[in-house]
């Protein structure tokens, strides 16, 4: 949160110009004082495009009511000239000595500068990751994790309680299907051989799953192989999906019992696995949330009687429907099925039922952008609910594909020809990874070029931001004293064109971060972090810092500690570390 001591310099001028705004216009006109800072320096260091945006309401020339609005803006302590430009633009041009303040709040508030309070302690859910705990992380996951990961962390820091939880699909299909597939490979150590379906999970880890329960257990679980394949196609079958539910359903009918055992014990692998590889990414979950618990509590069928008795259901082919076409979907969506079971849909209802009443004020999903079409039916089940549907926001991940060489590498789950997320991270250590996955917006397509990643030159934005970092610390280690001396310092003779452009972007780390958790956009961070690098490197370049001069020195080395102290908040929020060498 930001001290008082700190100027916000866009809230202190709200505040100046919002009795004017009063005066002039009823809040009915729906005016919003909004600031930015111009592409040129010559337009000073804050716009305000107010008086245009009233100009036609109030049916009055708008340079006229900006010339009202710099009269309320002349009390302000911070501005050395206000000038109307153009049709009406008002640009705003902050004193040097407003500037020059900046280093010492950087360096009083330390890890908490840029922190912002627009969440005000409100009790936030981010649920991210949420893949089948069905095969090792792949680098598509990686990117929903790191996105997700991040976004938590700059919410924090803009203020909110924030809660991160994983969803463990626990109760569905692919479960069943690992099951098997770990089964089948299972029979082939003891000696049964008969075909694998092609649509079976192939991955090395289902045969490393069968070793440990084929060493545990022996021959326990065999049961009857030669009966698998009753009122099948046979082992000449088509590997369609309806072959496929018939042999998990006769497996469970030979395995009776034990096949709980080579499910649980197939989720609890790959759950462990899968938790191990996110903790050394660097992502840790509050919360791991059973699909199941659902199930056993009761929790899904009491969702279903709630739009039940909403009167949002009907019958139809013996199926349960709810009337997601009264609400925007496309087509209505079954939550029962005729034989009694519920549906995917039915426990995702539950479970963001279950969110609310667990007292979030706002949830936040990181989905896969091939989730979209199912946005309309969650928020209007929401609605359906009487539960208000902007709470549910959902924030999209596209796929992130990797290249090695030149070429694109598959990641087919169920296959086995996947790039695992603990293989890229190996490849090209956790910094690139967490880095590289935030620097485009999340909803834009990710090419993720390796070479980059682990180069070392000024093309690597993450080693190029680090690198910044790290010639701070040795400038600071070659200076030897006590950087605690330079909160006090004075910081008048920082004066020079690339030291005040220096100084602005410290003042516009606090406005980034609150804008990065306004439109759940962490890259915000990665850009600005990059910015900010570039403009260290060019003054460190064209610069002497351990200069004779005293106030010289001092003033020049607590800008460049400002520097490295941001650089170092900015990174923490996306997960990458601040290096003091390189």
């Amino acid at each position: 949160m930001i001290s008082p001591a700190q100027p916000d310099f866009k809230s202190h001028f709200t505040e100046l110009l919002h009795p004017t705004l009063t005066e002039l216009a009823p809040p009915s006109v729906g005016v919003n004082i909004e600031f930015a800072r111009p592409r040129q320096a010559s337009h000073g260091d804050y716009a305000c495009n107010l008086a245009m945006q009233l100009a036609k309401p109030l049916r009055r020339n708008p340079r006229e009511i900006a010339a009202l609005f710099v009269n309320a803006l002349s009390a302000s302590p911070y501005l050395e000239k206000i000038e109307i430009a153009g049709a009406g633009f008002i640009n705003l041009f902050l004193k040097t000595s407003a500037k020059q303040q900046f280093p010492r709040h950087v360096l009083e508030h330390g890890e908490l500068f840029g922190h912002v309070n627009i969440g005000a302690g409100k009790k936030i859910q981010v649920e991210f990751v949420s893949a089948n705990p069905t095969g090792p992380l792949h680098v598509g996951h990686g990117r929903g994790a790191a996105f997700g990961a991040s976004l938590a962390n700059v919410l924090a820091a803009a203020g909110y309680s924030v809660a991160r939880e994983y969803y463990v699909n626990d109760a569905g299909r692919q479960m069943d299907i690992l099951a098997l597939s770990t089964w089948l490979r299972y029979l082939e150590l003891n000696g049964v051989t008969s075909r694998f379906p092609g649509n079976a999970y192939q991955g090395e880890y289902v045969r490393d799953m069968a070793r440990l329960i084929y060493k545990a257990h022996g021959g326990r679980y065999v049961h009857e192989p030669d009966l698998l394949f009753d009122g099948l196609a046979g082992e000449t079958g088509d590997n369609t999906e309806a072959e496929l539910d018939g042999l998990i359903a006769n497996a469970k009918k030979l395995l009776g019992q034990d096949y709980a055992y080579i499910h649980n014990f197939v989720l609890t692998e790959q759950l462990g696995d899968c938790g191990n590889d996110l903790m050394e990414f660097g992502v840790v979950f509050d919360t791991w949330f059973s699909e199941q618990s659902l199930f056993a509590s009761g929790a899904v069928a009491h969702a279903v009687e709630l739009l039940e008795q909403g009167d949002h259901l009907y019958e139809q082919d013996g199926a349960t429907w709810f009337r997601s076409t009264d609400f925007g979907d496309e087509k209505d969506r079954v939550v029962q099925r005729e034989n009694g079971q519920f549906t995917y849909f039915a426990s995702d209802i539950a479970y963001h039922l279950n969110k609310f009443e667990r007292g979030f004020e706002r949830v936040i999903d990181v989905w896969g952008a091939d989730h979209h079409g199912y946005i309309p039916r969650v928020k209007g089940a929401m609605k359906a609910l009487a539960l208000d549907p902007a709470k549910l926001e959902i924030a999209l991940v596209q796929f992130a594909v990797l290249y090695r060489n030149g070429k694109k590498a598959p990641m087919s789950t169920r296959s086995g020809e996947f790039v695992t997320l603990r293989e890229l991270r190996k490849e090209v250590g956790n910094d690139a990874a967490r880095f590289f996955y935030v620097l485009r917006k999340s909803d834009q397509h990710l090419d993720f070029d390796l070479d980059l990643a682990k180069s070392q030159s000024n093309e690597n934005p993450v080693y190029y931001v680090q690198y910044a970092h790290a010639r701070v610390c040795s400038v600071l280690e070659q200076w030897g004293e006590d950087a605690a001396v330079l909160i006090t310092a004075d910081m008048s003779p920082l004066a020079s064109t690339v030291e005040l452009s220096l100084l602005q972007k410290l003042i516009d780390y606090p406005e980034i971060v609150e804008a990065a958790a306004k439109e759940l956009s962490p890259h915000l961070i990665a850009f600005y972090l990059r910015e900010l690098a570039g403009e260290f490197h060019s003054y460190y370049n064209a610069t002497r810092f351990l200069v004779p001069e005293v106030p010289l020195r001092l003033a020049r080395l607590g800008l460049v500690a400002a520097v490295r102290q941001v650089l170092s908040n900015g990174l923490k929020l996306l997960g990458v570390t601040a290096p003091a060498k390189m």
